[in-house]
């Protein structure tokens, strides 16, 4: 039996045209950046982060205020979100258990607290976003104050543009003076406290309308100082007796209520650290936060150091000639150390 093919030869040519191809909308669709407005978005202040979860305080300040946990979007993938920033807010913000709400955007920062892991390391670590106040405590002793510690986290504070604060613990066990002294030409408001007695309602009170970062050595107290400002129960520990240092307790950073007689406010705990890197710091932001002295600065030299060995420094002949008052050689002093201080020397 044969096959007789009496189509037309031409008729036997197929052409592209004639193949019909199942469409595949994800595969022909051309990739795009642009990203969807979430103009419903709530904005909310993130509390804390923990193992890419965040927590998150929606409707602040109403009746509806509530905790919300959420993810980032995978956009943000790259984008450091930290204790203190204004998220963008989506999905499910009712705070029920098992819900998770998702974060698309981070509103513009007021502030940044920023450390690096040594003074050679140009990459910056944000510590907390939105403090306007940081309150740094130390111990009169148990562990011994440490000024250079303390001199960069000052140096910190001026950079970021905010107010620092101070406490001195365990002053029972030593008198501070001395360290105090050190201190004298700032603009700092000190507390002092005993280890039975402390001035909760007069630092409470300059808590209250601010959002304030509190920092300190391990073991100074700084865990105990914030539990009974906000009636939270975060770990507290104690100094080793051989090493003469204290154990790390607060293992995370987190935002905290405090709340007075007179309003409320935020207290940002965060982990106590022992070294705190300068390597990001800006040398102008040191001497804006000096504000009588950098205006004399405008007629130093092109790159004057204000350091001590600087020629032709302005500050320098000023303080010299009593152009700044009785109270001008302890400013110079103290810019002088911080400068000193974020050089790393």
């Amino acid at each position: 039996m044969s096959w007789i093919d009496d189509t037309d030869d031409e008729d036997d040519e197929f052409d592209e045209a004639d193949i019909r191809m199942r469409p595949n909308p994800k595969a022909n669709r051309p990739r795009t950046k642009r990203r969807p407005a979430h103009a419903d978005a709530t904005i909310a202040r993130v509390l804390g982060v923990d193992r890419g979860r965040y927590t998150v305080l929606v409707d602040e300040g109403t009746d509806e205020e509530r905790r919300v946990l959420v993810t980032r979007a995978r956009e943000l993938r790259r984008q450091q979100i930290v204790t203190g920033d204004r998220a963008r807010v989506v999905g499910d913000t009712s705070g029920d258990d098992g819900t998770l709400g998702r974060i698309v955007g981070i509103e513009e920062r007021s502030s940044l607290l920023r450390r690096s892991a040594d003074d050679t390391d140009q990459v910056e670590r944000v510590i907390v976003a939105n403090a306007d106040q940081m309150l740094i405590v130390v111990a009169a002793a148990d562990p011994e104050p440490r000024e250079r510690l303390v001199d960069r986290y000052l140096v910190a504070a001026l950079d970021a543009g905010v107010r620092p604060l101070l406490v001195v613990t365990k002053t029972d066990l030593a008198d501070p003076a001395k360290f105090l002294s050190h201190f004298d030409g700032l603009d700092l408001e000190v507390f002092t406290s005993a280890q039975d007695e402390m001035p909760l309602e007069r630092i409470g009170a300059a808590l209250v309308g601010h959002s304030t970062v509190f920092v300190g050595h391990s073991g100074v107290g700084k865990s105990t100082l914030v539990n009974a400002l906000t009636g939270s129960e975060r770990a507290t520990g104690h100094v080793n007796e051989v090493t003469g240092r204290g154990r790390h307790t607060s293992s995370s950073t987190v935002s905290l209520r405090y709340r007075g007689e007179t309003g409320t406010g935020w207290v940002i705990d965060t982990p106590g650290v022992r070294s705190f890197g300068l390597g990001h710091i800006d040398r102008a932001n040191i001497l804006g936060a000096f504000t009588e002295l950098a205006l004399v600065a405008e007629n130093c030299p092109r790159g004057c150091t204000h350091l001590p060995d600087a020629p032709d420094c302005a500050i320098i002949e000023a303080v010299a000639e009593g152009r700044l008052g009785p109270e001008g050689p302890a400013r110079l002093d103290s810019l002088q150390r911080l400068l000193t201080t974020f050089g790393g020397s």
